[in-house]
């Protein structure tokens, strides 16, 4: 069985931080330090994991945020599961945890940051969780010396889950589609990009290039992505109107 729960122990911290180094495979310079951790576990943050028996095989860190006007919501850090448990439910069930905590809490809303090329992420993102991203960054952690970055920048999407928002209910509480809002816009991003990204550094930097213009193009018309929509040839967002409340 594997058990889902908060991190207690400055024991479980530090272990975290190892599986962090284990994922990324960054260098100490770009790890986050378990004294972030444990502040965040004093603060109003989250530091959750996930084991099979004694063993921790996955781990999330979130902070808390102040919006302008005074709204609290969480910034979801990191998630990392190792390789040989990922695709079993163990992300989901650890982002489940967090809006739990969070709703027990007052917090509506939870964010966080992924790269638009790992389609398998905006799936999960957008179509298991049910966040909508209407925000992109342009190079919002620098170059890292992660091998699963491939030496791109950092272009990042803000995924935003708002915790009691119909569509969030739809898909997570009742297990079922939300309603289908109006396209206005797609963007594509080819379904090999992984080996792109691998293989072919120089396409695969204007592959993201043309991406993050359309990205920020699109949202300065207000569009969100609201749907993600897979296919052989290529990973989709799907943009159009969408309100908070």
């Amino acid at each position: 069985m594997i058990e889902v729960r908060h991190l207690a122990r400055h024991a479980e911290l530090v272990e975290a931080v190892a599986l962090q180094k284990e994922i990324w495979g960054f260098s100490d310079a770009d790890l986050i330090p378990v004294r972030l951790f444990v502040v965040a576990t004093k603060v109003g943050g989250q530091a959750i994991g996930a084991f099979d028996g004694g063993r921790m095989i996955a781990f999330a860190l979130s902070i808390p945020g102040l919006k302008p006007g005074g709204g609290y919501y969480l910034h979801s850090h990191m998630l990392g599961v190792l390789p040989e448990y990922r695709n079993s439910g163990i992300g989901r069930a650890i982002k489940l945890k967090q809006r739990e905590d969070a709703l027990a809490r007052g917090i509506q809303l939870v964010e966080w940051t992924f790269d638009p090329l790992e389609l398998k992420n905006a799936y999960f993102n957008i179509e298991r969780l049910g966040a909508i991203v209407r925000r992109y960054v342009l190079n919002q952690y620098g170059r890292t010396t992660s091998a699963l970055h491939g030496s791109l920048p950092t272009d990042r999407c803000v995924a935003e889950w708002w915790l009691g928002h119909p569509r969030t209910r739809a898909l997570v509480d009742e297990g079922r589609p939300p309603e289908r809002l109006p396209v206005r816009a797609r963007i594509a991003v080819p379904a090999g990009i992984a080996e792109i990204k691998q293989n072919e550094p120089k396409r695969a930097l204007e592959i993201q290039s043309r991406v993050s213009r359309e990205f920020l193009e699109h949202f300065e018309k207000n569009l969100a992505v609201t749907c993600f929509e897979r296919t052989h040839q290529a990973g989709v967002y799907l943009l159009g109107p969408w309100e908070s409340k």
